[in-house]
């Protein structure tokens, strides 16, 4: 299949000087329907907390000291992990050397779900799941807004890290509870059972010390009888290294008010503390026929109140919903509330002091899904994008982003006379 994207990075990205790196964006090749020329991040007047992030960027990247978080969160294009991933190993690779912790997982594949790409999953005993898009939610959910449980005794889960990303953990917090304090999970590297250093029943914690490990283990969960059961919400990859860590949240059909039912979504948003949220909610508000911008607006206000509850610092990216079409008697109709959220999520922009990716005018607005389609850049379903398509938006998105902080290191330089 011919390519419709050049994904050859030009390494230009490690160059360090005194103040700061040489690089160069990453090159795509234009397509006609596209409006790649709008892919650039649009701040409202006061874009402080965009500017105290890019700071603390600026100072991690160039020191190698400290740590930065970003949080992408969103609905199936988020859980599928495509785009993630792609932004992800970018803003990786501006770091030497590039340790990261890959922070906040789930293991999606156990929910029989799909799983996302830079890492497998595979189970044993019998397990349900529970997700936020359920109603009524009949288990508590955290940050990622999905859990599985099981009594089965024989019950265990095995992670293996996929990419050659420096992914080193030294730590992993469990989450999740049980309802018998006998119930305790261990950690298993390399046929050995590690048992946790902490419980915090409170927060729902198990913190594990571990040997160093890059690629493997597995959750043994330990239920001794049927009598017993044991929920997990999520896995908390961590080390003491340096650097920028990119976590990725995401549940298949997952919207702003899906989020906003998860009980324990400030507790567990605590663990990745973040300086940047990317936002990629919206798509599965806008698809119903009901959908009402002031309610929109409201929920997602609900839900970055949170988010600054934890880090009132923290600096908000908004992708605009890609255009999508819906089924109609059977037919295909576009989604014209892509319109109305699109004018939304500026207006969340503005009110926190945040900026918007116009993924929607990229894209090359209303009915440009189809052309996506066509390039085969996107489903037949006319919603989702092909891999292709995502890694292309990662990329666009990647260019966005480096380019606004190009732009904040130019404004610091003095005006020369």
């Amino acid at each position: 299949m011919k390519r419709y994207i050049i994904l050859i990075l030009i390494i230009c990205r490690l160059g360090f000087s005194g103040d700061g790196f040489s690089r160069e964006l990453l090159p795509v090749e234009d397509l006609k329907f596209t409006n790649f020329s709008s892919d650039t991040l649009f701040f409202d007047k006061d874009s402080s907390l965009l500017n105290v992030f890019f700071a603390r960027y600026d100072s991690v990247l160039t020191s190698q000291t400290g740590n930065i978080n970003v949080l992408h969160i969103g609905g199936s294009h988020v859980q599928a992990g495509v785009m993630s991933q792609q932004i992800r190993k970018h803003m990786l690779s501006d770091f030497f050397p590039p340790y990261a912790r890959r922070g906040m997982i789930f293991p999606y594949r156990v929910a029989k779900t799909n799983n996302p790409i830079d890492y497998k999953v595979t189970y044993k005993g019998e397990w349900k799941a529970v997700r936020n898009v359920q109603n009524p939610i009949f288990r508590p959910l955290g940050l990622t807004g999905i859990c599985v449980y099981t009594n089965d005794t024989l019950a265990k889960i095995a992670v293996k890290l996929k990419d050659s990303l420096s992914f080193v953990s030294q730590k992993i917090c469990l989450l999740g509870f049980s309802d018998s304090s006998l119930v305790v999970p261990s950690i298993v590297i390399d046929s050995i059972d590690y048992q946790p250093t902490e419980i915090d029943t409170v927060l729902r914690r198990y913190t594990y010390d571990i040997p160093s490990v890059s690629s493997e283990f597995s959750v043994k969960i330990n239920c001794r009888d049927s009598s017993q059961l044991f929920t997990l919400t999520g896995l908390f990859l961590d080390n003491d290294y340096p650097g920028l860590s990119f976590h990725s949240i995401g549940v298949n059909g997952a919207s702003v008010p899906s989020y906003l039912n998860c009980e324990y979504f400030e507790e567990d948003l605590e663990l990745v503390h973040p300086d940047l949220v990317i936002f990629g909610i919206g798509i599965n508000d806008a698809a119903s026929v009901r959908f009402n911008a002031c309610d929109f607006q409201s929920s997602y206000q609900q839900l970055i109140d949170k988010i600054k509850n934890v880090n009132p610092d923290c600096a908000f990216i908004f992708i605009t919903n890609n255009d999508s079409y819906r089924k109609v008697r059977g037919k295909f109709v576009v989604n014209k509330n892509a319109l109305i959220a699109q004018e939304t999520f500026y207006a969340l922009a503005e009110a926190n002091k945040g900026a918007v990716w116009d993924q929607f005018d990229i894209m090359g607005g209303l009915k440009s899904m189809y052309q996506w389609k066509s390039a085969r850049l996107a489903k037949p379903d006319r919603v989702h994008f092909t891999d292709a398509g995502y890694e292309l938006i990662g990329d666009l998105f990647y260019n966005a982003f480096i380019s606004a902080y190009l732009n904040y290191k130019e404004s610091l330089k003095p005006e020369t006379k």
